[in-house]
């Protein structure tokens, strides 16, 4: 009889130890879970940028102090909403059409990458609000510029654009051309340079600093129209992190900070 007792007891004394144990671990994940982007970011001590360095002046290479380093204006920009989190930055170099499912997967916590927020990717991720707009235009070879003059002057030619990229989108509205598409714009640049493309669609600061660069290469005065805007792309359902990096652009463009940042990248961006 005692033996029977005991067995009950000690049968009771373990559903009490799962039960608690469970509760623990329950407890514990929902505490994780309960945590906000933010706070994860802040718990790691850094924010996660992904961008795209082949995009002067917006983001580019440069040899500072010995050391090839990532800079630019939308580096800037990073810089400045990491430093108002109270975190360091990051930065992961990726090609452009690999930067949202980067941050789809969790991967980065933020593209600073001179990209517009399209409808289509609206689906995926959330932008904050529009900080800088630029005129659509194209680079050519030097040696052509008294020969392509106007859009029609362009019609039926080789183009060269970034894939994934509203460029992309106007390169292949332009008649009769025949659309070239890399994922990288140095690679690009290298097939004008070897006449391979006769063009390349690229908004005007970046296509001018290929061109102040090389002098192999020229900007004639064809426009393709003034882009919606360009903005930070953030992961869905992280509304915190969305409402913070707003507050720190509308304080930079306020302030006039942007401005600044971009004269002194397209200044850094033209030096040999």
């Amino acid at each position: 009889m005692k033996n029977s007792k005991f067995k009950k007891v000690l049968a009771l004394m373990f559903i009490a130890i799962m039960i608690l144990s469970f509760t623990g671990c329950s407890g514990s994940a929902q505490e994780e879970k309960a945590l906000t982007k933010i706070e994860k970011i802040k718990e790691s001590g850094k924010l996660v940028l992904g961008t795209a360095a082949d995009y002067p002046p917006y983001e580019f290479h440069k040899v500072i102090d010995g050391e090839d380093t990532i800079v630019g204006f939308d580096i800037d920009i990073a810089k400045a909403i990491a430093d108002d989190l109270g975190v360091e930055l990051e930065i992961m170099d990726m090609k452009f059409d690999g930067l949202l499912p980067a941050l789809v997967a969790d991967k980065i916590d933020i593209i600073v990458a001179g990209m517009v927020p399209t409808e289509e990717r609206s689906k995926t991720v959330d932008f904050t609000n529009t900080y800088y707009n630029a005129e659509q235009s194209i680079l050519i070879k030097a040696e052509n510029k008294d020969k392509y003059l106007t859009k029609a002057d362009i019609e039926g030619l080789v183009i060269g654009a970034q894939k994934a990229t509203i460029q992309e989108d106007i390169a292949k509205s332009i008649e009769g051309a025949e659309v070239k598409l890399l994922s990288k714009i140095t690679d690009l640049v290298l097939e004008l340079d070897s006449n391979r493309v006769d063009g390349i669609i690229l908004v005007k600061p970046v296509a001018m600093a290929y061109a102040n660069s090389n002098s192999n290469f020229f900007v004639p005065e064809i426009s393709y129209g003034v882009e919606d805007g360009v903005a930070a792309a953030i992961n869905k359902g992280n509304e915190d992190l969305l409402e913070d990096v707003n507050v720190t652009l509308d304080k930079l463009m306020s302030e006039g900070a942007i401005d600044k940042f971009i004269d002194d990248a397209t200044k850094l961006a033209e030096q040999e």
